[in-house]
């Protein structure tokens, strides 16, 4: 008799983790390049002794929108946006780590880095800019350059499975060792441009609500089904004997 509130709980449990994920797209519709995410849901088969099947939703793990993100105009000369596939890769102390997020400048040293002070691989490695070289151009396949010539070629790189890449800090992503990455022959980059979410808070609003109504009415049903099996006890305590 419980197995019709164990199955809707396992309903009212995959819709609060759902909630959890609309929740962190929302909060990160203005995070340049952020990807927004989904659940990922599959029918859960359980037999139970006398033979029948019961059906329980489960939640197998998120699945990421790689759709790329409007580009917003900003006019500094080292942030670039990627206009279509790849990832940007970047040295930090726990190895190469891959982005999106292009909003780059030039630490003490002349190198070009992440906001938070990570190099920038090039082709060749890092890329160094000499001070007072003139205005930085970085043209659409990633060349570096100044009125004295080419400085670098900015990597870019791309994976055979893009859901398998794992979040780490920063908006940074790391891979397994199984998983290398594969350059990127011909990349679409925009210099003086950031991608921005690919989030839209309009449908990620509905969704919330949505879920907020199923949620609501799941809850509303285990009440029910609680209280017709109260009531079917306290009948079946009643009733005369012999």
């Amino acid at each position: 008799m419980e197995n019709t509130s164990y199955i809707a709980m396992s309903r009212q449990a995959s819709l609060r983790r759902s909630m959890d994920i609309v929740a962190n797209n929302i909060a990160n519709a203005n995070t340049p390049a952020y990807k927004a995410e989904r659940m990922v849901f599959q029918e859960y088969l359980a037999k139970p002794a006398r033979g029948e099947q019961l059906s329980f939703v489960q939640d197998v793990g998120t699945a990421r929108d790689l759709s790329s993100g409007p580009l917003s105009t900003t006019g500094n000369d080292f942030d670039v946006a990627l206009s279509d596939e790849g990832y940007f890769v970047v040295n930090t102390p726990l190895g190469d780590r891959y982005t999106r997020h292009g909003r780059f400048q030039l630490d003490a040293a002349g190198q070009l880095v992440t906001g938070t002070g990570y190099p920038v691989q090039g082709q060749a490695g890092p890329i160094n800019i000499p001070a007072n070289s003139g205005r930085i151009s970085i043209a659409g396949d990633g060349t570096v350059s100044n009125d004295t010539g080419v400085l670098g070629k900015i990597q870019v790189v791309t994976f055979d499975d893009q859901q398998k890449l794992r979040k780490a800090a920063n908006g940074l992503f790391s891979t397994e060792p199984d998983m290398p990455p594969k350059a990127v022959q011909q990349p679409k980059m925009v210099q003086g441009m950031i991608e921005e979410s690919n989030v839209q808070a309009v449908l990620e609003l509905t969704r919330m609500m949505d879920i907020n109504r199923t949620h609501e009415s799941v809850t509303n049903f285990i009440q029910r089904e609680d209280d017709r099996m109260k009531d079917m006890i306290d009948k079946l305590g009643r009733a005369p004997t012999g």
